[in-house]
Protein backbone atom coordinates (compact mmCIF):
# COMPACT_ATOMS: atom_id res chain seq x y z
CA UNK A 1 0.00 0.00 0.00
CA UNK A 2 1.11 3.39 -0.40
CA UNK A 3 1.82 5.84 1.94
CA UNK A 4 -0.26 9.02 1.79
CA UNK A 5 2.20 12.26 1.64
CA UNK A 6 0.86 15.07 4.07
CA UNK A 7 2.06 18.49 3.47
CA UNK A 8 4.98 20.06 4.20
CA UNK A 9 5.23 23.62 6.49
CA UNK A 10 6.47 25.27 3.41
CA UNK A 11 3.51 24.09 1.46
CA UNK A 12 0.99 25.14 3.77
CA UNK A 13 2.42 28.45 4.35
CA UNK A 14 2.61 29.11 0.59
CA UNK A 15 -1.45 27.74 0.51
CA UNK A 16 -1.91 30.75 3.33
CA UNK A 17 0.20 33.10 1.46
CA UNK A 18 -1.92 32.62 -1.56
CA UNK A 19 -4.97 33.06 0.35
CA UNK A 20 -3.92 36.07 1.68
CA UNK A 21 -3.01 37.56 -1.79
CA UNK A 22 -6.56 36.40 -2.91
CA UNK A 23 -8.47 38.19 0.32
CA UNK A 24 -6.19 41.45 -0.42
CA UNK A 25 -7.94 41.50 -4.00
CA UNK A 26 -10.91 40.70 -3.01
CA UNK A 27 -12.00 43.08 -0.15
CA UNK A 28 -11.59 46.47 -2.09
CA UNK A 29 -12.75 44.90 -4.69
CA UNK A 30 -15.82 44.03 -2.61
CA UNK A 31 -15.97 47.44 -0.71
CA UNK A 32 -15.95 49.37 -4.23
CA UNK A 33 -19.08 46.92 -5.65
CA UNK A 34 -20.59 47.81 -2.39
CA UNK A 35 -20.22 51.71 -2.77
CA UNK A 36 -21.38 51.55 -6.48
CA UNK A 37 -24.34 49.60 -5.02
CA UNK A 38 -25.17 52.63 -2.84
CA UNK A 39 -24.23 55.20 -5.67
CA UNK A 40 -27.03 53.46 -7.75
CA UNK A 41 -29.37 53.08 -4.98
CA UNK A 42 -29.03 56.77 -4.35
CA UNK A 43 -29.57 57.45 -7.85
CA UNK A 44 -32.77 55.64 -7.71
CA UNK A 45 -34.14 57.56 -4.91
CA UNK A 46 -33.40 61.07 -6.49
CA UNK A 47 -35.11 59.76 -9.93
CA UNK A 48 -37.99 59.19 -7.55
CA UNK A 49 -38.23 62.69 -6.18
CA UNK A 50 -37.39 64.60 -9.70
CA UNK A 51 -40.70 61.90 -10.95
CA UNK A 52 -42.84 63.28 -7.92
CA UNK A 53 -41.76 67.30 -8.35
CA UNK A 54 -43.15 66.57 -12.09
CA UNK A 55 -46.14 64.87 -11.20
CA UNK A 56 -46.99 67.58 -8.51
CA UNK A 57 -46.10 70.27 -11.03
CA UNK A 58 -48.70 68.74 -13.97
CA UNK A 59 -51.23 68.64 -11.45
CA UNK A 60 -50.75 72.26 -9.90
CA UNK A 61 -50.80 74.11 -12.78
CA UNK A 62 -47.67 73.73 -13.01
CA UNK A 63 -46.45 75.69 -9.91
CA UNK A 64 -44.28 74.75 -7.36
CA UNK A 65 -45.75 73.68 -3.64
CA UNK A 66 -45.40 76.68 -1.11
CA UNK A 67 -44.92 74.97 2.10
CA UNK A 68 -43.00 77.97 3.83
CA UNK A 69 -45.06 77.31 7.00
CA UNK A 70 -44.55 73.47 7.02
CA UNK A 71 -40.44 73.85 6.68
CA UNK A 72 -40.36 76.18 9.78
CA UNK A 73 -42.95 73.84 11.50
CA UNK A 74 -40.89 70.69 11.29
CA UNK A 75 -38.80 69.33 14.26
CA UNK A 76 -36.18 72.09 14.86
CA UNK A 77 -37.63 74.65 12.80
CA UNK A 78 -35.93 76.64 10.14
CA UNK A 79 -32.61 76.97 11.19
CA UNK A 80 -29.74 78.48 9.17
CA UNK A 81 -26.28 77.92 10.21
CA UNK A 82 -23.57 79.70 10.89
CA UNK A 83 -21.54 76.78 9.65
CA UNK A 84 -22.14 75.66 6.30
CA UNK A 85 -24.93 75.39 4.98
CA UNK A 86 -25.01 79.30 5.15
CA UNK A 87 -29.39 78.26 4.80
CA UNK A 88 -30.89 75.25 5.82
CA UNK A 89 -31.76 73.21 2.80
CA UNK A 90 -32.85 70.03 4.45
CA UNK A 91 -36.24 68.11 3.08
CA UNK A 92 -38.13 67.04 5.77
CA UNK A 93 -41.38 69.14 3.78
CA UNK A 94 -40.75 66.95 0.91
CA UNK A 95 -41.13 63.86 2.18
CA UNK A 96 -44.59 65.28 3.40
CA UNK A 97 -45.69 67.44 0.59
CA UNK A 98 -44.67 64.83 -2.09
CA UNK A 99 -45.57 61.42 -0.50
CA UNK A 100 -48.98 61.12 -2.79
CA UNK A 101 -46.77 61.86 -5.53
CA UNK A 102 -45.18 58.62 -5.33
CA UNK A 103 -42.15 59.85 -3.37
CA UNK A 104 -42.24 58.90 0.54
CA UNK A 105 -39.95 58.82 3.19
CA UNK A 106 -38.45 55.69 2.11
CA UNK A 107 -36.63 57.55 -1.20
CA UNK A 108 -35.35 60.67 1.25
CA UNK A 109 -32.90 58.66 2.64
CA UNK A 110 -29.37 57.36 0.64
CA UNK A 111 -27.97 53.94 2.11
CA UNK A 112 -24.94 55.12 2.09
CA UNK A 113 -25.86 58.90 4.56
CA UNK A 114 -26.96 56.38 7.16
CA UNK A 115 -23.09 55.55 8.30
CA UNK A 116 -21.61 58.66 6.72
CA UNK A 117 -20.96 61.69 8.91
CA UNK A 118 -22.02 63.84 5.98
CA UNK A 119 -24.99 61.89 5.96
CA UNK A 120 -25.03 62.01 10.27
CA UNK A 121 -25.10 65.29 10.78
CA UNK A 122 -27.16 67.79 12.12
CA UNK A 123 -27.09 69.97 9.19
CA UNK A 124 -28.54 66.78 7.14
CA UNK A 125 -30.90 64.73 9.25
CA UNK A 126 -34.35 66.03 9.45
CA UNK A 127 -37.37 64.21 10.98
CA UNK A 128 -40.40 64.26 9.32
CA UNK A 129 -42.49 64.59 12.57
CA UNK A 130 -42.35 65.09 16.43
CA UNK A 131 -42.98 61.02 16.81
CA UNK A 132 -40.03 59.08 18.36
CA UNK A 133 -39.15 56.56 15.55
CA UNK A 134 -40.54 58.99 12.99
CA UNK A 135 -38.32 58.83 9.56
CA UNK A 136 -35.77 60.89 8.62
CA UNK A 137 -34.66 62.48 5.52
CA UNK A 138 -31.00 63.18 4.39
CA UNK A 139 -31.08 65.09 1.56
CA UNK A 140 -30.69 69.03 0.68
CA UNK A 141 -32.57 71.13 -1.81
CA UNK A 142 -31.39 74.67 -1.98
CA UNK A 143 -34.33 76.10 -4.08
CA UNK A 144 -36.14 75.61 -0.89
CA UNK A 145 -33.74 76.61 1.68
CA UNK A 146 -35.49 79.93 3.19
CA UNK A 147 -38.53 80.47 4.77
CA UNK A 148 -38.68 84.41 4.03
CA UNK A 149 -40.92 86.57 2.52
CA UNK A 150 -41.10 85.90 -1.74
CA UNK A 151 -40.61 89.40 -2.02
CA UNK A 152 -37.19 89.10 -0.15
CA UNK A 153 -34.24 89.58 -2.81
CA UNK A 154 -32.85 86.82 -1.69
CA UNK A 155 -36.07 84.48 -2.51
CA UNK A 156 -34.54 84.97 -6.34
CA UNK A 157 -33.41 81.80 -5.80
CA UNK A 158 -36.38 80.19 -4.31
CA UNK A 159 -39.09 78.03 -6.07
CA UNK A 160 -41.60 78.13 -3.33
CA UNK A 161 -45.27 78.90 -5.14
CA UNK A 162 -43.36 79.92 -8.77
CA UNK A 163 -44.37 78.70 -12.00
CA UNK A 164 -41.23 76.40 -13.72
CA UNK A 165 -40.64 79.51 -15.86
CA UNK A 166 -40.34 81.90 -13.04
CA UNK A 167 -38.20 79.66 -11.27
CA UNK A 168 -35.84 79.08 -13.74
CA UNK A 169 -35.91 83.07 -14.73
CA UNK A 170 -35.65 84.24 -11.19
CA UNK A 171 -32.57 81.97 -10.91
CA UNK A 172 -30.73 83.03 -13.73
CA UNK A 173 -31.16 86.72 -12.84
CA UNK A 174 -29.05 86.15 -9.75
CA UNK A 175 -25.94 85.56 -11.93
CA UNK A 176 -25.06 83.16 -9.02
CA UNK A 177 -21.51 81.66 -10.15
CA UNK A 178 -21.96 79.03 -7.04
CA UNK A 179 -24.96 78.06 -9.78
CA UNK A 180 -23.44 78.11 -12.39
CA UNK A 181 -24.78 78.53 -16.03
CA UNK A 182 -28.96 77.92 -16.30
CA UNK A 183 -30.01 77.13 -19.39
CA UNK A 184 -33.23 75.72 -18.89
CA UNK A 185 -34.86 73.07 -16.52
CA UNK A 186 -32.25 70.26 -17.41
CA UNK A 187 -29.65 72.50 -15.45
CA UNK A 188 -31.58 73.12 -12.43
CA UNK A 189 -30.83 70.83 -9.27
CA UNK A 190 -33.65 70.12 -7.51
CA UNK A 191 -32.30 67.79 -4.36
CA UNK A 192 -28.69 66.72 -4.06
CA UNK A 193 -26.74 64.85 -1.43
CA UNK A 194 -25.44 66.87 1.19
CA UNK A 195 -21.86 67.99 0.83
CA UNK A 196 -19.22 70.16 2.84
CA UNK A 197 -16.69 71.74 1.08
CA UNK A 198 -13.12 71.53 2.11
CA UNK A 199 -12.65 75.08 0.35
CA UNK A 200 -14.98 77.21 2.51
CA UNK A 201 -13.87 78.71 5.30
CA UNK A 202 -16.99 78.13 7.54
CA UNK A 203 -17.59 74.39 7.16
CA UNK A 204 -17.08 72.59 10.43
CA UNK A 205 -13.29 71.60 10.71
CA UNK A 206 -14.82 67.58 11.63
CA UNK A 207 -17.49 67.77 8.09
CA UNK A 208 -14.36 69.32 5.99
CA UNK A 209 -14.24 67.34 2.57
CA UNK A 210 -17.11 65.57 3.28
CA UNK A 211 -20.01 64.14 1.45
CA UNK A 212 -22.06 60.75 1.53
CA UNK A 213 -20.67 59.47 -1.78
CA UNK A 214 -16.66 60.18 -1.86
CA UNK A 215 -15.50 62.26 -4.71
CA UNK A 216 -18.17 63.96 -5.39
CA UNK A 217 -22.28 63.80 -5.03
CA UNK A 218 -25.87 62.81 -6.75
CA UNK A 219 -27.68 65.14 -8.28
CA UNK A 220 -31.79 65.26 -9.29
CA UNK A 221 -32.61 67.68 -11.66
CA UNK A 222 -36.28 69.42 -12.85
CA UNK A 223 -36.28 67.97 -16.12
CA UNK A 224 -36.12 64.51 -14.37
CA UNK A 225 -32.79 63.62 -15.24
CA UNK A 226 -29.91 62.10 -12.33
CA UNK A 227 -26.20 62.15 -12.51
CA UNK A 228 -23.55 61.73 -10.19
CA UNK A 229 -20.87 64.77 -10.87
CA UNK A 230 -17.33 64.28 -9.19
CA UNK A 231 -15.93 67.25 -6.70
CA UNK A 232 -12.56 67.49 -5.77
CA UNK A 233 -13.60 69.38 -2.83
CA UNK A 234 -15.52 67.08 -1.32
CA UNK A 235 -12.52 63.75 -1.49
CA UNK A 236 -13.99 62.08 1.58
Amino acid sequence: MRKRRAFTLIELLVVMAVIAILAGLLVPALGRARLKGQRAACLSNLREISRAFILYLNDHEDRFPDARDLKASLPGGYRPWSTWPPSDPRTGWGAIVFADDGADWRVWSCPAGESTPAGTAVQTVQAVSDATNAPVTRYWAWRFDRTNDLNDPTMLEDFWGKTTTQAVQGLQSTNDPTVGPIGGPVDVELVVDPYFPQTIPTVDPALSGRTVHAGGRSRAYLDGHVAFLKDVRTPW
